[in-house]
């Protein structure tokens, strides 16, 4: 019998059961229909109840339209509950009465929600803000603009002044950043985030007050200071004429100063509002707890009543199966020549190309093997020809990077004597040009060195020459190197291994692996407030030495495919900073050819750290 013709026969057995199935399950659930349809209602007060909550916390958040919503999911309780009660038709569906068993659950419920529904009217009637808090932040919101463009003109004002007054342009320089800050920080309360920003605002209006009071020249004596360590300072009184920023913003500062303060001893929440909020969460837990014994009870009631038909249902399982196993014996006899074609297909998955399947029958499957063997030959074919392809693209690329290298050198070099003003003085226009075809030309030599080396490790042509070197060394000399990029970059670049560390490995092409990581570090974090650590862990078997930096981070849907060649992560940080996507796939390059891995780990925001293993040679050790 053909393969089809049993398929269509065990699918007609399928269907036969499948059908009687149906029938029993449809008559089923025809009877307890208006049963489950009561518990889903039951079920759904809990679920008005937990949309009551968000309402209204929503409503706190500012969202006035969700009044009407509010009261629209008192009404759906309402009408529920009402329903249960005395049975009907509720979206088209019968619901049964609330069994007798069931009947003080029930009111017990009622009381719970008549408490829980005084709170949602008061929320849903109440106003949510403070309106004295709200003036404030109005207030400071329409002064933001005039307080930072004062403080910009302080620093104006003292740009002329010589040396002596550094400290006061310093100072100044931390009034528009203060200012900046106050800005956000109010904007932030204004839209409902209080919490810790109350706090901040306090202290940006502490340290603005202390450095308006210090260029004044007036007396630090208010015990805030001191609460943040804020000390009187002897400056050089400032010229009157240029202290004109300063007499305007005098006033001003003390307008928002006595707005600021109030915010910062006043909720934005109305106390009455806010009351009604914390009541309703209060009795929210009561009544979810009431609701679920009133549902767990119910579906206890339904069990008993359903035991007898669980028998039934156990039975007509047994069936099933039964029949299943029949049907699926049978699939299997007639398909098992299909684990041999498997087998071989897996053999070609694996790169076995030309692999021929051995089936001679005159049937469905004896054709698709006679169509495989045929497709099989030709992927070989295919294979060979792409394989001569790709050797010759390689060897093509490796070839033409060679070439494009050789007239960078002298570019470089010519770029570096003009510049030098050994063949006459240059003026600044050109020093700025020649400076871009000096940075051009090295980012073009590094673009090339990152593609030679990539090639190089394609054909396994890349030079790896072991011997056993000190780890902490090679990281010293790896910080020593970029030291130039770290100080222009105002970043921290320090290591945390204090002895001695072997291991076996290639100290250039290492050293290279390190300096990539840090450049990506670099990359990622901040003028200022970058850090980086390479440290190191001595294992059995490896050394595992690790860059971590608290950067930005790589988005966790990245994270496996930044190995790859010219993968980069889409990030605006990645555009402005440029790069041939060339450098982690070389490191990986790099220490597979030692024999070791590497890996990177990362959250947004929080920072990466990127590690590699060594593995060590028999005569490896630590000195202390």
């Amino acid at each position: 019998m053909k393969i089809t013709q049993k398929t269509f026969l065990l699918l007609g057995v399928i269907i036969g059961v499948s059908a009687i199935n149906l029938y029993l399950l449809v008559s089923t659930a025809q009877e307890n229909q208006a049963v489950l349809h009561s518990i889903s209602d039951a079920n759904d007060l809990k679920v008005i109840v937990e949309r009551i909550a968000g309402t209204a916390n929503s409503i706190a958040s500012g969202n006035e339209q969700d009044r009407s919503t509010l009261q629209t999911e008192m009404d759906d309780f309402d009408t529920i509950y009402s329903v249960l009660g005395a049975g009907g038709t509720h979206k088209g569906y019968s619901v049964v009465t609330v069994p007798l068993e069931l009947k003080s659950v029930y009111e017990e419920v009622d009381n719970s929600w008549q408490q829980y529904k005084i709170d949602a009217e008061t929320i849903k009637k109440e106003s949510v803000f403070n309106p004295q808090v709200v003036d404030s932040l109005k207030y400071i919101l329409g002064k933001n603009g005039d307080l930072l463009s004062l403080a910009n003109g302080i620093t104006n004002d003292l740009a002329p002044l010589d040396r002596n007054f550094n400290r006061h342009k310093q100072i100044a320089a931390e009034m528009v950043t203060t200012a900046k800050d106050i800005a956000e920080k109010t904007l932030l309360i204004s839209i409902g985030e209080q919490g810790n920003t109350t706090a901040a605002i306090k202290k940006d209006r502490v340290f603005f007050d202390a450095d308006l009071k210090k260029l004044e020249d007036l007396p630090l004596d208010s015990p805030e200071f001191n609460a943040y360590d804020i000390t009187q300072e002897s400056l050089q009184q400032i010229p009157r004429e240029n202290s004109d920023s300063i007499r305007q913003l005098d006033p001003l500062w003390e307008a928002v100063r006595v707005k600021i303060m109030f915010i910062e001893s006043n909720p934005i929440l109305s106390k009455e509002f806010g009351a009604a909020l914390r009541s309703l969460d209060d009795h929210r837990t009561t009544l979810l707890g009431i609701s679920s014994t009133f549902v767990d009870g119910w579906n206890q009631l339904i069990d008993s009543k359903l035991h007898d038909r669980v028998m039934v249902v156990q039975a007509l399982l047994i069936v099933d199966i039964a029949v299943f196993v029949l049907v699926m014996l049978s699939i299997r006899k007639s398909l098992s020549p299909l684990g041999m074609m498997i087998k071989t297909i897996g053999r070609i998955r694996e790169g076995f190309y030309g692999e021929k399947i051995e089936y001679t029958a005159n049937d469905e499957i004896g054709e698709l093997s006679a169509t495989f063997n045929a497709m099989s030959s030709t992927i070989k074919m295919k294979d060979e020809e792409t394989k001569k392809m790709e050797m010759a693209k390689d060897e093509f690329l490796a070839m033409i990077t060679h070439e494009l290298k050789t007239p960078l050198v002298p570019i470089q070099g010519y770029s570096d004597i003009l510049i030098g003003e050994h063949l006459g003085p240059l003026n600044k226009n050109q020093k700025d040009r020649l400076e871009v075809i000096r940075s051009s030309s090295a980012t073009l030599l590094q673009l090339i060195s990152d593609l030679l080396d990539a090639q190089k490790l394609e054909l396994g042509q890349l030079r790896i020459k072991k011997s056993n070197n000190n780890l902490r060394e090679t990281m010293e000399k790896t910080i020593v190197a970029m030291a130039p990029q770290t100080m222009s970059d105002q970043i921290s670049l320090t290591h945390n291994v204090t002895q001695d560390l072997y291991a076996n490995y290639d100290n250039d092409r290492i050293t290279q692996v390190l300096m990539n990581l840090i450049k990506n570090s670099f990359k990622a974090c901040s003028p200022k407030v970058g850090k980086i650590e390479i440290s190191a862990e001595e294992h059995p078997t490896e050394v595992i030495v690790s860059v971590k930096d608290n950067g930005r981070g790589i988005p966790a849907d990245a994270i496996d495919n930044i190995f790859k060649k010219f993968y980069q992560v889409d990030t605006s940080l990645t555009r402005e900073k440029g790069g041939s996507g060339l450098g982690l796939s070389i490191c990986k390059g790099i220490i597979e050819a030692h024999g070791g891995r590497i890996w990177g780990q990362s959250q947004p925001n929080k920072g990466a750290t990127f590690s590699f293993s060594i593995p060590k040679s028999e005569d490896s050790r630590t000195a202390i």
